[in-house]
């Protein structure tokens, strides 16, 4: 009785497993039978276009003695000050307000005395200043060329990527008292 039990512990797995192959080959056959349809399809034999030709390599001869260094930095130097071109007048004496950004300061006010109308101008660090027109301010030589209630008007000269100064108008406006306290 051992040596029945052996053999059919044996012969039971190999059953199976004939059963299962017996049982997947109808299935295999309908993965065939799609394979076979893709390949004969039209679609699947789709034209490839052939490789562009490839340009041959032309080696470039570098001389050090016509050409610059390409891995020395450059720095742009700006054009030759011409008569009459802009230029900022870097003797004169700077004015207090000429230490900060423009947009960090704010018209809070205006002041008459007489004739002359001034901007009352509050910097970061909460101090006060009066402006008034030919007066200076912000970082880039800012001079102020318009007064009135509402804001005053600058001209600006900034400096351009090829190093040419330019002009530009700029406004400041006056900001009601709760922005102007933050």
């Amino acid at each position: 009785m051992n040596a029945l039990r052996r053999t059919f512990r044996r012969l039971v797995p190999l059953a199976l497993g004939l059963a299962m192959v017996g049982c997947g080959s109808d299935q295999l056959q309908d993965l065939r039978q799609f394979v076979n349809d893709a390949e004969s399809s039209a679609v699947t034999r789709a034209r490839i276009d052939p490789l562009p030709k490839v340009d041959a390599y032309e080696p470039f001869v570098y001389n050090q003695a016509e050409l610059e260094d390409p891995f020395r930095p450059r720095k742009i130097e700006p054009a030759k000050a011409a008569k009459g071109s802009l230029q900022p007048d870097l003797n004169r004496r700077r004015e207090p307000l000429e230490a900060f950004p423009l947009d960090n300061l704010k018209m809070v006010g205006s002041l008459q005395q007489g004739k002359n109308l001034f901007a009352l101008i509050r910097t970061p660090d909460s101090n006060l200043f009066r402006v008034r027109r030919n007066n200076y301010i912000g970082q880039n030589f800012g001079l102020v060329i318009e007064v009135d209630e509402t804001g005053l008007k600058l001209k600006e000269l900034v400096q351009d990527g090829a190093g040419e100064w330019t002009e530009r108008i700029t406004s400041l406006f006056l900001q009601d008292e709760t922005e102007a306290r933050r």
